[in-house]
């Protein structure tokens, strides 16, 4: 080679070393947590986030920034999968699982945030660089560069099929839920298109924190004097935090005198509380009590009127959790670990029962965004014997006169009508009590007896509630 080609040749660059972002790296553990360990964000985040503030990296919007990556990117996961599907030369399922976490991240930051594109793009390659190598980043950059061409609106109308052609699966594109949950929440609740895309659309809100006053140990004026922190809408024990609020910062709550609980789940504990008995009230009975929020509530409840809660869950870590959320109640409690379907205590034993049974969780996806991907069709037969079980015991287990409330944290129909009509047939000699009048001035609670609690609607977690008297033994 001659000296004159030599010298025309061009410098190689000299290796530039990836910067290390440590918001993004936090967002990324916590989506490779939940996929490969089947966490739920809301449990693996807050320990992340903990961890990086001791640390010294992250200030306060450090830590909003890194908690909309993760939710928004789990919430908007199938709009992204069908937007990066189209951007790639391979089906999805051959793309590895990191890198697809790494593309739904800048996926996000490209069509679900302001950040700007070129800002989006070069944050997240950089990323790419650090968990996956400069490999593998080429890729994301490629792939991304694509995705920046065009806003969600207009990648929407690419991937979504019509809606006249096809209904569910275009509003399983458009607002991120599987197509089998998506017709399962239509089924539930009826009507025509608008309200169930506002249900959809609900679903795929970062819900405000809720806390509740527990009765005789906080009152909702204390709360109140938290910064911007604002009454509930139904419950009178209810007070809603400023967005981005920390409820670990509130004197009561960790004192256990207010706890974080959803508007619904308090709704539901008040009726069972206030629906009319015939004769004494002494006895309450939380047979699936874990982790303790309805059971506190409930304890709270009925040490105003002198009677005693027993609080059941079948797994002990769980129980553990029971005690620590009753811990200082007012009145008399016992927690126990016990299994539902075989309880050790007498028939018609209780006054008030309730069974919060262990269910999809459909209706708390705006606190859950990944359980929709998690959940299958399946589990709907996997939970239903259960649920039964545990309604029959607690019709068992409430004296003649007494109240049982069968309640879930899902709208659908196969956990809740379906589980009350089955059992119910078999224990004629109970009613149905119309739940509606005992949440006054609460709207829309259905056609009754019982009551379905809606995101869209209430703003509550969609939480369904029949309460049933037992007529005789």
């Amino acid at each position: 080679m001659s000296e004159q080609s030599r010298r025309g040749r061009k410098p190689a660059k000299p290796y530039r070393r990836p910067k290390k972002d440590p918001v993004r790296i936090l967002a990324f553990d916590a989506l490779r947590a939940v996929d490969e360990r089947d966490a739920y964000a809301n449990l693996v985040l807050p320990p992340l986030l903990r961890k990086a503030r001791e640390k010294g990296d992250f200030d306060a919007r450090d830590a909003a920034l890194a908690t909309e990556l993760v939710y928004g990117t789990l919430r908007r996961q199938g709009t992204y999968d069908a937007v990066i599907a189209a951007c790639v030369d391979r089906p999805l399922r051959e793309v590895d699982p990191p890198v697809l976490d790494v593309l739904s991240l800048g996926a996000h930051q490209l069509l679900g945030t302001r950040i700007p594109s070129h800002a989006a793009v070069s944050a997240t390659v950089e990323l790419a660089r650090v968990v996956l190598g400069d490999g593998r980043a080429k890729f994301v950059n490629a792939v991304l560069r694509k995705v920046a061409q065009h806003d969600l609106d207009a990648w929407v109308e690419k991937v979504a099929p019509p809606y006249d052609e096809d209904p569910e699966d275009h509003l399983a594109v458009v607002h991120s839920h599987p197509r089998w949950v998506v017709s399962a929440l239509w089924d539930s609740l009826g009507g025509g298109r608008a309200g169930i895309e506002e249900l959809l659309a609900a679903d795929n809100e970062r819900p405000r924190v809720t806390l509740v006053a527990r009765p005789g140990r906080a009152t909702t004026e204390e709360l109140l004097r938290e910064e911007a922190a604002e009454p509930g809408r139904w419950s009178p024990y209810a007070v809603r935090l400023a967005e981005g609020g920390e409820p670990g910062a509130v004197e009561a709550v960790r004192e256990g005198r207010a706890g974080v609980q959803d508007e619904g789940s308090q709704l539901v504990a008040l009726a069972l509380a206030n629906a009319p008995l015939e004769g004494p009230d002494t006895r309450w009975l939380d047979g699936c009590a874990g982790p303790g929020g309805k059971a506190a509530l409930l304890g709270a409840l009925a040490a105003e009127r002198g009677a005693a809660l027993l609080a059941s869950e079948k797994q002990p870590h769980r129980a553990g959790l029971v005690a620590k959320a009753l811990a200082g109640n007012p009145g008399p409690y016992q927690v126990i670990a016990a299994d539902g379907t075989r309880p050790p205590w007498r028939p018609g034993s209780f006054d008030r029962v309730l069974v919060d049974v262990p269910c999809t969780g459909l209706g708390a996806l705006r606190r859950r965004p990944e359980a929709r991907w998690r959940r299958r069709p399946e589990d709907l037969d996997n939970f239903a014997p259960l649920q039964r079980a545990l309604l029959r015991t607690a019709l068992d287990s409430v004296r003649v006169g007494g109240v049982v409330g069968y309640a879930t944290c899902s709208p659908h129909l196969a956990e809740t009508r379906a589980v009350v009509a089955d059992v119910l047939k078999q224990y004629p000699d109970t009613e149905l009590i119309d739940a509606r009048p005992l949440l006054p001035g609460v709207p829309a609670l259905g056609e009754g007896p019982d009551i379905q609690l809606w995101p869209h609607l209430h703003g509550t977690d969609a939480m369904y509630l029949a309460l049933i008297r037992k007529t005789a033994g």
